[in-house]
């Protein structure tokens, strides 16, 4: 058992004091030591033993009063002590500030700090326990750097244990992990036996650093010192969760109940078993464990987790309030700094998301990012929230950033199409079909909501088969297969809307063995299918289902709205409006159920009624529903334009009212098509066309395109428009158009519009076909047939209105003219005239008006017809006379053809005659005059010799001439040529004589004089190169030569006499035939060289 002895003063006795007996009441030890005047060292043993047992109290009390100023005069000598005081009353205060939780406490206990461990500096400013206490105390109030130099001075020149240890906690908590190791190194050095703490800290910064192994080797070697460190025991079990595997979990659980048995006051402990219990959904043990963990705790990450075990707990209970306040607490622990435990911003982010607080969701979701920027699940989430707070470019980026940076995340890819189903339907459409093949190779069951969407999209696309392919897929079997399938016939089972409160059909079902069940999450599939069968036009089936849904689910409003849809496409009104009243039996005040009522009351003239209901709908909902503002506008709209009252004051209060009631709509959803449309109305009634064009414009183009938005009014509108500006061509094209493309060319009311147009454009025919085709379509409607007859006869009024028309015009005009006299008779004998609203005396007027119209028409077409049978004789004298004309004029060219082609032939005989008679000229000279021309020439070379030769010489060098010069020549050689004998003589008679026989029996057209026969010779190659030289030629040869020249000639006039008209030299015929002798004469000559 301790004791401290306390000397007696002026005696050798000693006051025993057990320090296990110490008395509750402080004053009695302080009354003793003041008066033995017992040294400081017994106060402090004393104190210290109070604190041990808890009393804190006592603990204070002597410390305070041992620093009081009259001991500091009494003991002024005495330093060590009174510094040793001071500072355990700075290290009180100091834990004291710590442990604090109360910003203001904390702040006076780090006040009374700081002055005792001042006071104790005064007393002796280099004491190291001093400013290790400092240390301690800026390290507690987060002034690190101050700390680290305290515990620089403290160190001072010798290696202080306790200023080491500050050190390496101060860098620790700088993050500076190797420094803190090795200052740890260095106080196991100094001091191998110190205690396991420190081995402790050599663990931790291991740990730090990744050398879980060493760490590992610190800790274990901790627990060999000092085997009930709980420290050591949750650090390792901390290693041991962290290995993510059924063995080291169960490892580290057992660690961390041997810490809790250990000390069950152990933070970090009660933490993680609190974190074990969550999992296993234990949740009272949870808020035990915390709530222990909390009120044991100081330091404020501890703090911290409890507070985020506390939040999760009551957050997975669906507390959301208090999960909120907790995950506060655990943020306000760490100062706000997501760095230091990022975990409670993410839960406090997801439980204000759920309480609506959606910018404050989205800052703690923010703040994550900062911790951890790639986080997927926050990354969808803010994607989420910038959604519902309009940010839609914002919420696409961060889906599409988780859809990157994890490929395989379904879920990502659903919210990513769920956010690009308003803006971009073909991206959303890929993205859930990406989210559907990921989900089909991961092994997953595709939600019926991804292949609800899928189908939707492809119905949206008017791909309506692959649409129909998916909500096939998403509701599997059941009953509508069969439907679908045609393997039970609709025909059979009696399926109308006038029957939907029969469920019969159904019982029938049941008792054949089928099953009508539809599962809750089926029911919005079921309908969408439905829809998609309507636009199929399969308006049975459609109907089928939707009374199939209301079998199983009565309180499905919206099937009664589609039935009554059906009915009112039906032109059932009193059903459509039956069916209405049934889905407010459900929901009175359901808004589209009211605005529906109130649009098929206004089409059902009950205005009043209509009006009531329509602000129903508007007050249902706040003034808030956009379709209920819409159709008292509209209501406001027809009111203005009702025929009945046409009151100008009033028409301009409606309009006013309307403008204000779509303006409203426009400023809550600037996008809204309707409002639009809407406000474009009522400036073109205001003949602000322009704008109103720009307008209806807008609209057509953000409405074009989409199978749910129908639009048809707005081009009707648009074509209204063209038609108030007078150009009729656009307005004919939009009416046709809006025709085609929305009512398959049979919505009787459009066609009256075209027909009005084309009445205003004076098109009259256009107008009658179109009037026809609308009464083809409503044989009821007189208002068409009177339009018709008005037509016809505005048609035949403006054709006899014109100065020049034609006899076909004018019994056109005839027949249109008793066409509308029998329309306007059939009109004026109706029973129910007046109920359709025509006056039976305008009736008359007009049928006395076609009468006496179609009377005048006749006698003009009796005068057009006369002046038409005059233009038709005067036409055909005219055709005949042209005929006429025509005849001679081919005549003339056909006589002209067939001189031409006589001509022609003419000159082919003659040039064919030419040829062959210079083949014969040839012929004869190769055979007659061969031997003849060698014996004369070889007597000129015996008579003259060298002169002859000279001669021919000369003679070969004339290559050409001119054709009087040949002819002389030829004479000449025909003088000089020598006597032949008398066979020769004969035979050259005999040529002669033949040769002349067949000229005077061809057909000569032109004369061949001397020249010619010359020049055929020439061309024959017949001349004689000797012929000039007429002094060496013998008289016998002179003489056959003259002799044969004049036999010749007078041969050549016997062929001339038939024709007189000798032809030109320079004829083209002539001179080719010139060219063509010169030619041949050239090759003789260069022959005989």
């Amino acid at each position: 058992m301790a004791s401290v002895y306390i000397p007696v003063q002026n005696s050798e006795e000693e006051v025993r004091v057990v320090l296990d007996q110490l008395p509750r009441d402080a004053s009695d030890i302080l009354d003793i030591l003041k008066a033995e005047q017992a040294p400081l060292d017994l106060w402090l043993i004393i104190a210290r033993e109070y604190f041990k047992q808890g009393k804190i109290d006592q603990f204070r009390q002597i410390l305070e009063e041992g620093s009081s100023s009259d001991i500091d005069e009494y003991y002024a000598d005495v330093k060590y002590e009174r510094i040793a005081i001071l500072n355990a009353l700075g290290a009180y205060y100091c834990y004291l500030g710590k442990t604090e939780t109360k910003h203001k406490e904390k702040e006076d206990y780090f006040i009374l700090a700081t002055q005792y461990y001042n006071k104790a500096s005064r007393i002796n400013m280099c004491e190291p326990t001093t400013w290790v206490g400092k240390g301690q105390l800026l390290l507690a109030k987060g002034e690190i750097d101050n700390a680290y130099q305290a515990f620089t001075i403290g160190l001072g020149t010798s290696e202080d244990v306790p200023a080491l240890l500050g050190q390496a906690s101060v860098e620790f908590h700088r993050g500076r992990f190797s420094e803190s190791l090795q200052l740890y190194k260095r106080v196991l050095q100094l001091h191998p036996g110190c205690p396991a703490a420190v081995r402790l800290g050599i663990g931790l910064c291991r740990y730090k650093l990744g050398q879980l192994d060493k760490a590992r080797q610190a800790f274990d070697r901790v627990l060999q010192l000092d085997p009930d460190n709980v420290e050591a025991l949750v650090a390792l079990g901390i290693m041991d969760l962290q290995a993510n595997d059924s063995l080291g979990m169960r490892k580290g659980m057992e660690k961390m109940q041997q810490a809790f048995e250990i000390y069950p006051y152990c933070a970090s402990a009660l933490n993680y078993l609190a974190n074990h219990f969550f999992f296993t959904g234990q949740h009272f043990l949870v808020e035990q464990l915390t709530e222990t963990a909390l009120a044991v705790s100081t330091h404020g990450p501890t703090k911290s987790h409890s507070f985020y075990n506390l939040a999760r707990s009551y957050h997975s209970k669906g507390d959301y309030e208090k999960a909120g306040m907790y995950y506060m607490a655990a943020i306000k622990e760490t100062n706000n700094k997501p760095q230091e435990f990022v975990f409670p911003y993410f839960g406090l982010g997801q439980v204000q998301l759920k309480l609506g607080e959606l910018k404050g969701s989205v800052s703690n979701f923010e703040k994550v990012l900062e911790v951890y920027p790639d986080n997927c699940e926050t990354l969808k989430a803010l994607g989420h929230l910038y959604t519902q707070l309009g940010k839609t470019d914002k919420a696409l980026e961060y889906m599409r950033k988780a859809t990157k940076l994890d490929p395989r995340d379904a879920q990502a890819f659903v919210g990513l199409g769920e956010l690009l189903i308003s803006s971009d339907t073909g991206a959303a459409l890929d993205a859930f079909k990406m989210a559907r093949t990921l989900m089909k190779k991961g092994g997953q069951e595709v939600p019926i909501e991804v292949l609800n969407d899928i189908g939707a999209l492809h119905f949206e696309k008017e791909e309506f088969e692959s649409a129909l392919d998916n909500f096939k897929e998403a509701l599997g079997d059941g009953i509508w297969i069969s439907f679908l399938d045609e393997k039970e016939k609709l025909e059979e089972t009696g399926v109308s809307v006038q029957g939907y409160k029969d469920t019969g059909i159904f019982h029938r079902l049941i008792e054949n063995g089928h099953s009508v069940d539809v599962p809750w999450n089926k029911v919005t599939t079921l309908f969408n299918m439905a829809r998609l069968l309507e636009q199929l036009h399969k308006t049975e089936t459609a109907t089928f289902l939707y009374r199939l849904i209301l079998f199983k689910y009565p309180g499905y409003i919206d099937a009664y709205l589609r039935l009554a849809a059906t009915a009112k496409a039906q032109n059932n009104l009193p059903l459509a409006i039956e069916l209405v009243n049934e889905a407010l039996k459900v929901d009175d005040k359901n808004p589209n159920a009211l605005s529906l009522l109130g649009e098929l009351e206004l089409k059902n003239d009950d205005w009043v009624k209509a009006k009531e209901t329509l602000r129903a709908a508007n007050d249902a909902t706040d003034g808030k529903d956009s379709y209920a503002i819409l159709s008292l506008g509209n209501w406001n709209y027809f009111a203005a334009m009702r025929n009945e009252k046409r009151n100008p004051k009033l028409e301009a209060t409606h309009l006013e009212k309307a403008k204000e009631l779509y303006t409203k709509v426009l400023t809550q959803h600037s996008s809204n098509m309707y409002a639009a449309n809407g406000s474009g109305i009522i400036l073109a009634e205001k003949g602000q066309f322009d704008i109103a064009k720009d307008i209806f414009t807008q609209v057509q183009e953000a409405a074009s395109g989409s199978v749910f938005l129908q639009m048809p009014d707005v081009w009707v509108n648009l074509a209204h428009v063209y038609f108030a500006q007078g150009n009729f061509a656009l307005a004919v094209k939009m009416y046709q158009n809006c025709l085609r493309k929305f009512f398959y060319n049979t919505d009787s009311q459009i066609l009256l519009y075209l027909a009005r147009t084309h009445y205003e454009a004076e098109h009259w025919q256009e107008c009658k076909k179109t009037l026809l085709r609308a009464i083809h379509l409503t044989p009821s409607n007189y208002t068409f047939r009177f339009d018709l007859g008005a037509v016809m006869q505005k048609s035949s009024s403006s054709t006899l209105q014109k100065k020049k028309r034609t006899a076909d015009e004018v019994r056109s005009t005839v027949t249109e003219a008793e066409n509308a006299v029998r329309v306007f008779t059939q009109l004026s004998a109706a029973s129910d005239l007046q109920v359709h609203g025509f006056d039976s005396k305008k009736i008359q007027t007009h049928v006395q008006y076609c009468t006496h119209l179609l009377e005048g028409a006749k006698v003009h077409r009796e005068a057009a017809e006369r002046e038409e049978l005059q233009n038709r004789q005067r036409l055909e004298v005219a055709r005949q006379a042209a005929l006429a004309e025509e005849a001679r004029r081919k005549a003339e060219e056909h006589r002209k053809y067939q001189l031409e082609k006589r001509k022609q032939e003419d000159e082919l005989r003659r040039l064919k005659q030419e040829e062959e008679k210079i083949q014969r000229i040839k012929e004869q000279w190769k055979s007659n005059t061969h031997g003849s021309k060698r014996k004369d020439r070889a007597e000129d070379d015996d008579g003259e010799g060298r002169p002859s030769e000279r001669k021919r010489k000369k003679g070969g060098k004339r290559r050409k001439k001119d054709k009087s010069s040949r002819a002389r020549h030829y004479e000449d050689d025909d003088e000089e040529a020598p006597t032949m004998d008398d066979h020769n003589e004969v035979e050259d008679e005999d040529a002669n004589t033949n040769y002349n026989r067949e000229e005077e029996n061809q057909e000569a057209e032109e004369p061949v004089d001397d020249d010619d026969a010359h020049d055929l010779l020439a061309a024959a190659g017949l001349e004689d190169p000797d012929a000039d030289d007429d002094d060496g030629v013998p008289a016998s040869v002179a003489r056959r030569r003259r002799a044969l020249s004049s036999s010749d000639e007078e041969g050549e006039l016997m062929e001339s006499k038939p024709n007189s008209s000798p032809q030109k030299e320079n004829s083209p015929g002539r001179q080719e035939e010139s060219n063509v002798e010169e030619e041949e004469e050239d090759a003789n000559l260069n022959d005989e060289e």
